[in-house]
């Protein structure tokens, strides 16, 4: 077979927001790289992907650009999308809040999608196709202060009821544990998109308002998942975790957040949203001590967007009609008081919807009481806007998470492995399920472990010790962690 001009990479998602970012790039670059889509044959995707198409058979048919019209649900599709590749980038997934409304459709997408992705790769080259898999920060959970600062490492404990984070746990083991020689997870924080009116949904009051984000801007993390093309196969990039975001010029709190995105717009969220709608606990977000050591290798920080930069965008993103709406509420007083009026009404019908913060409270949910808010006592206890408002400090102290064993050490041994095991309530039985703590010093040779509640799994050092990953049964539903939280050290240490 003659060795083709150019690599192929198969770019999934690439409708999203991350996703047409880094196709954008990368059709730039189309004289240095074929591209191959997995898209679902919408009305959306064939209109958006209608313009490139023509452009790439009237400049280079049937090369510069490949689309596969089909499921990621269907495994013959994705063999066909990742037949002949050389890099497969997947920033593929059913987000939250789709993700939240439909768990069996988030399962099916986001982790059997990407086993099947794993698979076909496996069965093609695992030598020679590089995966580059996107994560989620939702995978940590709940990262209220003291420990709102993280790294990988830290214990996945996703939030009550986040189906989606048990998804990209899921699919992200299977990638990591997986065959393939270069592979890599990149844990994606917040994703800001200009269109930033558009993601308006009850998911906004799941987020207490003192938690710390790290974000990145669309553009940014386009950047970051193409330049992951460049990387040299030696490098020590590969085959490890990194948490990702567009770096200190991105951190901002909740409320910070809150109050410049509706300053832009002349209103004051005080006025416009009730305080006791936003839950108390039990979502993500957090700022990263380690987001750098990526920028190391994809230099994603070089140039590019904060915090002012992302405001701007969203501005120049507004429709016509509301610029002028923000305007005249910065300069007419009695119009300030209607819009206010107005979209208070609008956001509390988003609190009280089904899947809305007030809904569970109405409805006596207690599961989602107790998962959001702690206990009715504590959601009635919420006061209003003008009392012990959490007041944002970026560099307010922190607690670093122990990951239960010497991290210094530059070669692992197996007494870190039965001491870090120990440290999460559990034991390693090594090589075999009965079998005693052997281990011949593979860090991606899977062993079995045993966990605080007696379940068998198999797993390997590296996801244990670099990824956080433990047993995946004590953190999903029934939901039931009160038993894990009494005997694993390692997990009760983000109980804030």
């Amino acid at each position: 077979m003659p060795e083709k001009e150019k690599p192929l990479v198969l770019l999934t998602g690439a409708s999203g927001s991350m996703g047409f970012e880094t196709f954008r790039l990368l059709w730039e670059k189309r004289d240095k790289y074929d591209m191959v889509l997995l898209l679902r044959p919408s009305k959306k995707n064939r209109k958006l992907f209608r313009r490139y198409i023509n452009d790439s058979k009237s400049e280079d048919p049937g090369s510069s650009l490949r689309i596969v019209w089909g499921d990621a649900l269907n495994r013959s599709d994705i063999e066909e999308a990742c037949r002949g590749i050389d890099y497969c980038l997947h920033p593929m997934a059913l987000i939250s809040p789709a993700a939240d409304r439909d768990p069996e459709m988030a399962w099916k997408v986001n982790a059997r999608g990407t086993r099947y992705i794993v698979e076909a790769i496996e069965a093609q080259d695992p030598d020679h196709i590089k995966l580059v898999y996107i994560g989620s920060v939702a995978e940590y959970g709940d990262r209220l202060p003291p420990v709102h600062v993280g790294r990988t490492g830290d214990a996945l404990i996703p939030s009550v009821y986040d189906h989606y984070a048990l998804t990209k746990i899921d699919a992200e083991q299977a990638v990591m544990q997986s065959r393939i020689k270069h592979k890599v997870s990149l844990r994606q924080t917040f994703i800001m998109i200009p269109d930033l009116f558009s993601l308006m949904d009850p998911i906004m009051f799941h987020q207490p308002l003192n938690s710390y984000m790290e974000n990145i801007t669309a553009k940014d993390s386009g950047r970051l998942l193409a330049a992951c093309l460049e990387v040299p196969d030696g490098s020590e990039f590969w085959n490890n975790y990194y948490n990702v975001s567009g770096g200190p010029g991105c951190r901002i709190t909740y409320i910070e957040f809150l109050d410049r995105i509706f300053s832009m717009l002349g209103l004051r969220y005080k006025k416009v949203m009730e305080r006791k709608w936003f839950a108390l606990k039990n979502f993500h977000m957090q700022f990263f001590e380690d987001a750098g050591k990526p920028d190391r290798y994809l230099n994603h920080w070089d140039g590019g967007q904060g915090m002012d930069d992302f405001y701007r965008d969203v501005w120049n993103n507004l429709p016509w009609y509301l610029k002028i709406m923000a305007g005249m509420n910065r300069g007419f007083l009695p119009f300030k008081w209607l819009t206010e009026r107005i979209t208070f009404m609008q956001l509390k019908r988003l609190a009280f919807r089904e899947d809305g913060t007030m809904n569970w409270i109405g409805q006596n949910n207690q599961g989602r009481i107790a998962a959001f808010y702690g206990s009715e006592d504590a959601f009635r206890s919420i006061p209003d806007w003008n009392s012990n408002m959490p007041l944002p400090d970026h560099n307010q102290e922190y607690v670093r998470l122990d990951h239960g064993y010497d991290e210094k050490k530059a070669v692992i041994e197996t007494e870190d492995l039965v001491e870090a095991a120990r440290f999460r309530g559990g034991e390693l039985l090594g090589e075999e399920e009965q079998g005693e703590a052997d281990w011949k010093g593979g860090m991606h040779d899977p062993l079995y472990w045993k966990c605080c509640r007696g379940h068998l799994f198999q797993m390997t050092p590296h996801a244990v010790l670099k990824g956080g990953h433990w047993c995946v049964r004590c953190i999903s539903e029934p939901w039931d962690r009160k038993p894990m939280y009494e005997k694993n050290a390692f997990a009760r240490q983000v109980l804030v």
